[in-house]
């Protein structure tokens, strides 16, 4: 009989596993420019489309800016002691994000109520329209920050982790 050859089709899932499986890695700076980008732009398409120039202006400054300090207190937070912790590490991943998330949320309440205080004993008269928006801003900023950082930040943890664990089996 004429015997045919087949190719084993299952070389090339692993193939492409292999590939796809490559080391996540936290890189702060990367996170923090995206944290600035991506609700600026956002919320600058909004005061576009709604003609709200408080709106434009908000999402370069306040918005993006909240953002951006908001990563970066954050990742630095991460990447020091408390991101090695047991607890941060072996919590369930959803618990870990929804701390930081109210962490990130406090401190952009906080931000903005020292903003506000500064910035009535500096301007007494204080008229600004945008210290109005930062009670928005600066929390909300704090928490969509916070969130998408260390939920980026647990998943290079836990991929770096398991592959470790994987290593030494």
């Amino acid at each position: 009989m004429n015997q045919m050859k087949y190719s084993n089709q299952t070389d090339d899932v692993y193939g492409i596993k292999v590939a796809g499986s490559k080391k996540k890695t936290f890189v702060l700076w990367r996170e923090v420019v995206m944290a600035y980008a991506a609700p600026a732009i956002m919320a600058g398409i909004g005061g576009l489309v709604t003609a709200d120039r408080g709106l434009l202006i908000g999402a370069l400054t306040t918005i993006g800016g909240a953002s951006a300090l908001m990563a970066l207190m954050i990742g630095l937070l991460l990447r020091s002691r408390v991101g090695h912790m047991r607890w941060v590490i072996g919590a369930p991943h959803l618990v870990v994000v929804g701390g930081f998330a109210l962490v990130g949320s406090s401190l952009g309440l906080y931000a903005a109520w020292v903003t506000s205080v500064l910035l009535e004993i500096m301007i007494p008269s204080n008229h600004l329209a945008w210290v109005g928006r930062v009670w928005i801003d600066f929390p909300l900023s704090g928490f969509i920050a916070s969130t998408i950082v260390t939920w980026r930040w647990r998943l290079a943890v836990t991929t770096n982790f398991s592959s470790k664990r994987r290593r030494k089996k």
